[in-house]
């Protein structure tokens, strides 16, 4: 992926020195120059992106690739693509992530001073906050495309590089850095070519560095036979129902596993066994009702992550999307949002989060609400009004409580292990249709 701004002058070399094999897509970000045109001549793909911004040019590259393996270069001949395989290598062989390319100068006058050393400053940040051997926030970088979509980032201006980063160090990824020559652009740089431009990453920046990742909570009991899911009995026996449970839980702890987070916590009724993935803390369910459980939950992230927000979602919807519940939470996008709400078809929710969670705070929203009932959604969101709160509404979805919502939410995700034990158990005698 390319992200272009008036580069024609760039654009016949850069796309001359793409491997062979290689897909280049040229994000258009509102050239003037004719760069679009001369890219879809020299053979590249182009694609539109109407929205000003560098990362909104990337993650429209992104999205547009179908490619597994996917890599960024700047497109203004800075870099040379024939050294794109010296990123993909260490993905490609698996012992690492994401790899960026650390520049290395090839003349003199390069890589100004001014900007090797905000880039040395902002580096040794980033060792400090991930833990991971970066010298350079290089622009030349690689690595899977789903696992990058499940990172969910919002910043779609200069932050983006960084956020990146900072994202894939809390969803656990491995990130490497390899040398790459660093070339005398074409033209000036948009961003620290600029006051203004230098000021707006800065900015950025510096936004993104302050936002601490989300705790994640999922709640849960264990799944034995006979406590979970014995609304599908019958037509499943205690013993399919489970597994039918356990499915569900290990999608969701899976699609939680691939967002960033700062710590992931599973709220259990129950004892843990070998299905609990590494990563996560278990925390006891508390007493009383329902209610009070998921009270207690945001008083346990509150207390174990006080600056973070929390998100807390169930483990019966196993169609959920990583994307879907990062990006609404990315620094980017939490702004003027004290609240995050997501709607379930039976008139319940599946997800809750708050900005700043604190035990009062959950007490206040979630004690006394009916749950489990089909008004239970519009009392939350009668007592989030109530507190003055601003929500962001994610994306409806359907529980699985009956075998209907089951067929139903395995058709919405195929490939999940919960749709792969639904079709074995349809194929059981004793399962009726």
């Amino acid at each position: 992926m390319l992200p272009c701004l008036d580069e024609a002058a760039a654009l016949p070399w850069v796309l001359a020195r793409i491997p062979d094999g290689w897909r280049a897509i040229v994000v258009d970000n509102g050239s003037r120059d004719g760069s679009a045109e001369l890219a879809r001549s020299l053979g590249a793909t182009v694609v539109e992106e109407p929205r000003r911004g560098f990362g909104a040019a990337c993650h429209a590259g992104l999205r547009a690739a179908t490619a597994d393996l996917v890599c960024f270069l700047d497109c203004d001949g800075s870099l040379d693509p024939a050294q794109l395989p010296r990123v993909t290598g260490p993905v490609l062989a698996g012992a690492a992530d994401l790899v960026l390319g650390r520049r290395r100068p090839a003349t003199a006058g390069a890589w100004p001073p001014h900007a090797r050393l905000a880039n040395a400053l902002l580096a040794r940040r980033l060792r400090a906050r991930t833990g991971a051997p970066l010298h350079d926030l290089g622009p030349m970088r690689a690595a899977r495309r789903e696992r990058l979509l499940a990172l969910g980032l919002g910043d779609r201006r200069s932050g983006y590089p960084l956020e990146m980063v900072l994202a894939a160090s809390a969803a656990g990824l491995r990130i490497a850095e390899t040398p790459v020559d660093y070339l005398p652009r074409a033209g000036r740089s948009k961003v620290t070519g600029t006051v203004r431009g230098t000021r707006q990453a800065v900015r950025d920046m510096r936004a993104v560095l302050a936002a601490p990742p989300p705790t994640l909570l999922v709640i849960a009991k264990a799944p034995a036979p006979g406590r979970v899911k014995t609304r599908l009995t019958p037509p499943c026996t205690p013993d399919q129902a489970a597994d039918l449970a356990g499915a569900a839980l290990a999608d969701t702890l899976h699609t939680l596993g691939a967002m960033p987070a700062g710590r992931r916590l599973l709220v259990l009724d129950g004892v843990p066994g070998r299905w609990l993935p590494p990563g996560w803390e278990v925390v006891p369910q508390g007493g009383g009702g329902l209610d009070r459980r998921l009270a207690a939950a945001f008083a346990d992230a509150a207390r174990l992550a006080p600056r973070a927000p929390a998100l807390l979602v169930g483990m019966d919807t196993p169609q959920l999307e990583a994307a879907a519940l990062a990006e609404p939470l990315s620094a980017a996008r939490r702004p003027g949002v004290d609240a995050w709400y997501g709607p379930a078809a039976d008139g319940g929710f599946w997800a809750l989060g708050l900005a700043r969670p604190s035990a009062e705070l959950a007490a206040r929203l979630l004690h006394g609400v009916p749950m489990s009932t089909p008004g239970t959604g519009a009392a939350l969101l009668r007592r989030l009004a109530q507190a003055r709160l601003t929500v962001h509404h994610l994306p409806r979805l359907t529980d699985v409580d009956t075998m209907e919502d089951a067929h139903q939410v395995a058709a919405e995700a195929p490939g999940s292990r919960f749709a792969a034990r639904l079709r074995a158990l349809d194929s059981a005698p004793e399962v009726a249709s």
